[in-house]
């Protein structure tokens, strides 16, 4: 089996910093392109080529010095750079610089005026034969509001930040206070940081009320990680004022799909409809399968205060209890949702698929669609299990889920990676207080889903992305996912072997491959829940990006996301693009597209984050009053003060404390386990213990557990 060979700009990418790496390894030396090559064991020429223009590249960013012509030397490490500062909660912090594999250690004390996630310049010095770092500049703020806490004290009022990586409280003025108590949590804005004081100044903005209710905790959690709760009244209006078009009216410049039998799979309480699916069984005996997306863009217009605001946002996020929707709801729920027995715009990537799941020939293109029915994941499941037959629809999603099938596996073959996310979901009751909690486990109806939109996805970053002949390449919106980097993967050998697994490396066939057979593996000894997200923390982040270099956990080379413009700003850029491109014109913002990436990157991050803290919230809130109760779990994290073990009855998880433990253990660094001398005891991940809940901090977000019988 012949190699496939990697895109080029994915090859440039890694081909770069191994360039940069053999300079480094030897900084007072000077090299050319074929020394280099030779260096790396790089006999393609095609190859020995692009080592010879990123030498040059690299020359023009200034990382190497042409000191004669073809030769080059590594420039001497500069005494300043520019990065951003990431604090930890002891109050030091790292330098994160772009390009750079290791950050910049910088001690407490010379963190100087800057916040968490700010970009700085730091002066760089030598202490104990290490390189360290002092701020003397904070070039830009990351953010100038912030969520905290007021502490009112005899003479003074200090808000003490939410984030602890945030290295400071700020000292409010009274009249600056807008009347708020001690212990409300407020929004406050930075308005100063004087020189000759400790402390920031900043004046509150918003009084978001007194922690330990619901909607002030999930507000809090909103606002620490910037997602308003509110659209503004203009925008509202805005949206307010768009009408339902005339469907036949612009019928003219779309394909009508309203006769072809069309449907919804999607969660039981959705109201936001993404995408649909369309079936027809074509003369020769393939299919015409149509993946049907929202056509969000021929509502919201580029630069009108609803795209601002869909963009500042960049996606819906979903709490426990409530949607921050991305669009005003009049477009989200309404307007732009493929609800059932409704006529509705689309942006649709249409395929003649055969029952083998090869694509002969696709199409995309605005349309109009008019769906039939509307299925929760639970009823196509009956239909896929047969336990339920449904005259019309049984036939088409059985013969779906079969392609999908293929699809998977082909996937699969190629090196994707088989992550089976176990998400937690709740029971609510009227007054939305946790009642109970189950895992959503993905069955087939919903991977019928998700190959589908992959195979959406793919298609249309490969149409817009792969270079025509004598055409410039478009630039596009890419999802990309990179390569596990070594020393991951070898930390996590050194893991897997503590648990009794091996990652075994086959010919011709990627990591992955190795890594879905652990998996496998781990979820028949159910240890999944320990394994799954070790391999997952091994893998790199995916991002939104202009440079394409693949996504290989889906083991695809043009990756973008088309098909939930409803909920992510990246589709709706994804859907403009494409659109210009089928019309035969340039998308007119090109150049701001990378910094957009960045910035929508940024805002999933985020929402995330926003969702498993509204997640963890939710679980202390259940165990409020479970204390003194026993339950049987696993350690699922082991750090140097105590154990975090998941409660396997609710999976709810709490922390050990070391305090708990006898004197003497500790961890140790090289097996990630607490030991102890003198006690034949050790916890590691996984270890199977039964704990008692002696304490719930709804406003911590903290469970606090100890061990149900002496075990020492």
């Amino acid at each position: 089996m012949a190699k496939k060979k990697k895109p080029a700009s994915k090859l440039k990418y890694k081909l770069s910093k191994k360039v940069l790496n053999v300079f480094k390894d030897e900084p007072g030396k000077t090299f050319n392109h074929k020394q280099i090559a030779a260096r790396l064991h790089v006999n393609d020429k095609s190859e020995r080529i692009l080592i010879h223009d990123i030498l040059q590249e690299l020359a023009q960013h200034d990382l190497l010095s042409n000191v004669q012509r073809g030769v080059y030397r590594l420039n001497e490490v500069k005494n300043e750079v520019i990065g951003i500062i990431d604090f930890n909660q002891r109050g030091a912090a790292y330098l994160i610089v772009e390009g750079e594999d290791d950050d910049v250690y910088i001690h407490q004390k010379n963190t100087g005026r800057a916040f968490q996630k700010d970009t700085v310049k730091v002066h760089l010095f030598k202490h104990s034969g290490k390189v360290e770092g002092e701020v003397i500049e904070v070039i830009e703020r990351a953010k100038t509001e912030f969520v905290g806490t007021v502490d009112k004290q005899k003479h003074t009022v200090f808000v003490r930040p939410e984030d602890s990586r945030m290295p400071v409280d700020f000292y409010i003025d009274k009249g600056h206070l807008k009347g708020a108590r001690d212990g409300e949590k407020v929004k406050i804005k930075f308005l100063t940081w004087p020189t000759r004081n400790k402390s920031p100044f900043g004046a509150v903005v918003e009084r978001l009320g007194m922690p330990g209710t619901m909607d002030v905790d999930m507000n809090v959690i909103l606002a620490e990680k910037g997602f308003p709760t509110k659209f503004p009244e203009g925008v509202e209006r805005d949206a307010d004022a768009i009408q339902e078009p005339n469907y036949d009216a612009i019928l003219k410049d779309r394909r009508d799909f309203r006769d072809t039998l069309t449907f919804t799979i999607d969660p039981a309480d959705a109201k936001d409809f993404d995408d649909a699916l369309s079936y027809k069984e074509l003369d020769n005996g393939n299919y015409e399968i149509g993946i049907h997306i929202a056509d969000v863009s021929h509502y919201v217009q580029p630069k009108t205060p609803l795209d601002v605001e869909a963009y500042n946002r960049g996606n819906s996020v979903y709490l426990v209890d409530r949607v921050i929707p991305m669009l005003p709801e009049v477009l989200s729920n309404k307007l732009c949702s493929l609800r059932p027995n409704e006529t509705k715009l689309t942006f649709s990537a249409v395929f003649e698929m055969t029952d083998k799941g090869e694509v002969l020939n696709e199409w995309f293109g605005k349309t109009i669609i008019y769906s039939d029915k509307r299925f929760a994941y639970e009823q196509a499941q009956e239909i896929i299990e047969g336990t339920v037959k449904d005259e019309k629809f049984s036939p088409v999603i059985l013969k779906m889920d079969s392609i999908a099938k293929i699809l998977r596996g082909k996937r699969l073959e190629k090196g994707a990676l088989n992550v089976e996310s176990q998400e937690v979901r709740f029971d609510l009751d009227e007054k939305g207080n946790p009642i109970g909690i189950k895992i959503k486990i993905s069955k087939d109806a919903n991977k019928l889903i998700e190959e589908y939109m992959l195979l959406a996805n793919r298609k249309v970053a490969t149409f817009v992305g792969k270079q025509e002949p004598n055409k410039k390449v478009v630039p596009f919106v890419y999802r990309v996912h990179d390569e596990p980097n070594e020393e991951k993967i070898s930390d996590l050998k050194i893991f897997l072997a503590e648990f009794g697994y091996s990652i075994k490396m086959y010919k011709d066939k990627p990591i992955a491959y190795s890594l879905n057979e652990v998996m496998q593996k781990a979820k028949e000894k159910d240890e999944l829940k320990i394994i799954g997200p070790m391999v997952i923390r091994s893998m790199s982040k995916a991002v939104y990006t202009t440079d394409n270099y693949g996504h290989y956990g889906l083991a695809f080379d043009y990756y973008g996301h088309f098909t939930s413009p409803i909920r992510r700003y990246a589709d709706l850029l994804v859907h403009r693009i494409l659109f210009a491109k089928l019309s035969g014109k340039t998308f007119e913002d090109n150049k701001s597209l990378e910094a957009w990436c960045k910035h929508i990157s940024g805002t999933e991050k985020s929402a995330v984050e926003a969702e498993r803290e509204s997640t963890k919230y939710m679980q202390v809130k259940y165990m409020q009053d479970k204390i003194g109760e026993t339950y049987s779990g696993k350690i699922t994290g082991v750090t140097s003060w105590g154990v975090f073990v998941e409660m396997a009855e609710n999976n709810c998880e709490g922390l050990v404390h070391l305090s708990h433990f006898p004197t003497g253990y500790y961890l140790d660094s090289r097996t990630k386990m607490l030991v102890s001398n003198s006690n034949p005891i050790k916890y590691h991940l996984g270890s199977e213990v039964d704990v008692v809940v002696s304490h719930v901090d709804l406003i911590k977000k903290q469970i606090d557990l100890e061990f149900a019988e002496t075990l020492f």
